[in-house]
């Protein structure tokens, strides 16, 4: 039996920059459920935020950091990643040719929704994730072994209630036992739980799920980021349209031209996302088709070539000047609770990048700040992992209750349901048909997971994972950042820094649960 010193589950910014930032006499294994280069990190396009201005400085990102998250922000966390920015930045482009530059050598700063300055260090225009991807697949070391097409599905706990690992399923059906002393939930959010997603269609929450059923604390799961502007043609989304589009003049618009948000915010176009999200909305509702006007952007293939080979994949002509648009789901700013170096509430286990949940981004996260996120946690997590005594496994599993198998409803289903009624702007006579339509499909969460299809368990988490949402959206009665209840408009600043916290132990262990603190500390 193998028992790996780092295994880390996914393969997105997060866990590569963790795998570079190791030791290399540890041994590392990566699980991922399809391929490297599939990861959403991968589509990204924006960039990356950082202080690096002549004009720009720490305390203003500080600032529209906590603006855009409408103060449900950790101020700490807030105050150590964005400081550590500039840094984590100059040592990448140090090391490659990763970022963009100008005429005079130094690093092109670009413009987003609801920042105060230009600090959007970008690659290859709109190619951002790709550039920052390679250039850390490029620095993986002998001692790290990936492994595609590999689907984790559920943690290994020992009598100690401490996580020794992972069962995951192959492409012909069977099940693996991977042991670790150290395992890194790096899966990302929950995307493709809404009909409309930028995400990779990988992201369905499974990270999220697995350390739910785990009984790991999940936290803020009310707080999702739709995207303002997916391309949307003949009613569907067909990929991202960086808001560096916004960014660089573009403004949305209905198909007779009139400019939509003249007089919503101070920030017009530029206004943070969920505010943008609303409008459209608003008006996609009323039968209206909005585009993106870019007819004012110079030179707009050269600068944007990725958004460019999309729409020209889809039919949607840029010699006309206008995009049309849709929001989707974008972000989940909630996730597996845990301290900045990805600590969670059971021990060995470990979680980063947006399937983690730091307080970073509060109830709405500022555009680049994604990314930033995820090298920060990659490299702060290394430095624990590389310092920290190894301790020995014991490989002794408690038993898990098996029930009967479940009807599942088809994937599209759960996607549409969720736009419908959990999705941009909620209500309780919406969440309750939710919550009650999710408990009839899945009445008990103490399931058969081994005897499961990876499409069943794949069904499995986006229900679970939606559960969590539409309870916590239900509990929260205001609006806040991305949870927008029609029946409760208004920021309510009695609930401002209320998390709802969700830990449930349902596999038949004993709780021996104490607050996260606590737990964070051992």
């Amino acid at each position: 039996m193998i028992t790996y010193d780092v295994l880390i589950i996914g393969s997105g910014i997060a866990a590569l920059q963790f795998a570079t930032r190791l030791n290399k006499d540890l041994n590392v294994i990566i699980l991922t459920k399809d391929k490297v280069r599939t990861a959403n990190s991968y589509l990204a396009q924006g960039g990356i935020a950082a202080a690096i201005g002549a004009d720009d400085h720490p305390s203003k990102h500080i600032a529209d950091t906590l603006e855009a998250g409408r103060y449900h922000n950790d101020y700490k966390a807030v105050e150590e990643i964005v400081n550590r920015a500039p840094d984590l930045i100059k040592f990448i482009s140090e090391q490659g040719d990763v970022f963009d530059r100008n005429n005079h050598g130094g690093l092109m700063l670009g413009m987003e929704g609801a920042h105060s300055e230009k600090r959007i260090v970008h690659g290859g225009g709109d190619a951002t994730g790709k550039n920052v991807m390679e250039f850390l697949i490029e620095r993986i070391g002998e001692n790290v072994t990936i492994e595609e097409h590999v689907f984790a599905y559920e943690l290994l706990l020992n009598d100690e209630h401490r996580c020794i690992g992972v069962k995951a399923k192959t492409d012909s059906g069977a099940t693996k036992y991977y042991y670790s002393l150290n395992t890194v939930m790096a899966t990302g959010g929950c995307g493709q739980l809404f009909t409309y997603s930028s995400n990779a269609e990988t992201v369905n929450g499974d990270g999220i799920a697995m350390a739910y059923l785990a009984g790991a604390e999940v936290v803020d799961m009310e707080f999702i980021q739709f995207h303002p502007t997916l391309l949307y043609v003949n009613g569907e989304t067909k990929g991202l349209i960086s808001e560096a589009v916004r960014g660089e003049g573009a403004v949305l618009v209905t198909e007779d031209g009139t400019p939509i948000m003249e007089d919503v915010h101070p920030l017009k176009d530029l206004a943070p996302r969920h505010v943008v999200s609303q409008r459209i909305y608003e008006f996609l509702k009323k039968g209206h088709s909005v585009y993106l006007d870019i007819s004012k952007i110079e030179k707009f293939e050269q600068r944007f070539p990725t958004i460019t080979r999309i729409c020209n994949l889809n039919g949607v002509r840029l010699s006309q000047g206008k995009i049309p648009v849709a929001p989707g789901s974008h972000f989940l700013m909630g996730g597996i609770k845990t301290d900045l170096t990805g600590r969670t509430s059971i021990k060995g286990l470990f979680a980063i990048g947006e399937a983690a949940c730091t307080g970073l981004h509060g109830a709405n996260r500022l555009a680049s700040n994604s990314l930033l996120e995820g090298l920060y946690q990659g490299e702060k997590l290394a430095l624990l992992i590389n310092e920290r005594h190894q301790d020995h496994v014991v490989p002794k599993l408690r038993h898990i209750t098996k029930c009967q198998k479940l009807m599942l409803p088809d994937i599209q289903q759960i996607k549409d349901l969720m736009m419908e009624r959990v999705g941009i702007v909620r209500n309780e006579v919406d969440l309750q048909k939710q919550k009650a339509w999710l408990h009839h499909h899945l009445p008990d969460e103490n399931i058969d997971l081994e005897g499961c299809s990876k499409e069943e368990l794949t069904k499995i988490f986006m229900l679970i994972t939606a559960k969590l949402i539409t309870e916590a959206a239900l509990q929260r009665t205001e609006s806040r950042g991305g949870h927008f209840r029609s029946d409760y408009p208004e920021e309510d600043d009695q609930q401002w820094f209320k998390r709802r916290i969700h830990h449930q132990n349902i596999r038949g262990w004993e709780k021996d649960h104490e607050h996260i603190e606590t737990a964070l500390a051992t």
